[in-house]
């Protein structure tokens, strides 16, 4: 027996595609791995995305996420590391842009072990998620059902997986174009709009969670 009703449970895959659908440091992540790498390292960004939604699923079920909602200072704290890697990374892919044409393949070229732990902090330092995973889990928990912990792990696996498919899907399909993309201009052009767009998303965190509004 499932821990919610059908309907309840297609709800929330409905809300669940909505959510990975939308585009954010973790697509443009995997994006420009597995084109400046290939398959298995997309796949391993893929991986370090859903282990980090693995750990917001754990901090939700033992009440840290509503502990760290709650605080403030621990959300702006989080939201300060996240900004500092994800700006950090944006820099790195800059840097790959700027480098002579006949180097920006090898540069970019990064092992799978790298592109796990970016995927990985960067999903984990993103308050965003936090808020997320709390705004949208207790509108699926049942009253009269299995206790709120393993609803919550039920519904945190159901949206890993079908983050899962998702990225996968995504990074399989960025490795089959990577034949035409994967030209020493193409991926200078590539690192430039992946290091302007982690950036863009350093600054957006700073924005809504540090600064004054």
């Amino acid at each position: 027996m499932i821990p919610v009703e059908l309907p309840v449970l297609a709800a929330f895959i409905g809300a669940s595609l909505l959510l990975v659908l939308s585009p954010g440091p973790d697509t443009m992540l995997i994006l420009r791995y597995t084109i400046g790498s290939g398959r298995t390292v997309g796949l391993a960004t893929v991986a370090g995305v859903q282990a980090g939604l693995a750990t917001h699923t754990m901090a939700a079920v033992v009440g840290l996420s509503l502990l760290i909602a709650a605080t403030p200072a621990a959300l702006q704290a989080i939201a300060v590391a996240g900004a500092l890697y994800l700006a950090w990374l944006g820099w790195q892919s800059f840097r790959a842009g700027v480098l002579p044409l006949d180097s920006v393949a090898g540069a970019t070229a990064v092992r799978p072990a790298k592109a796990f732990r970016d995927a990985l902090l960067t999903n984990v330092l993103n308050p965003k998620v936090v808020l997320l995973f709390l705004a949208l889990m207790p509108q699926f928990l049942r009253e009269n059902g299995w206790p709120v912990p393993m609803q919550l792990a039920f519904l945190g696996i159901l949206l890993i997986l079908v983050n899962t498919i998702w990225q996968t899907t995504l990074a399989l399909l960025a490795d089959g174009v990577r034949q035409w993309l994967g030209r020493p201009t193409v991926q200078r052009l590539v690192s430039w709009a992946t290091g302007a767009v982690l950036v863009a998303f350093a600054v957006l965190m700073l924005r809504d969670f540090v600064l004054p509004a």
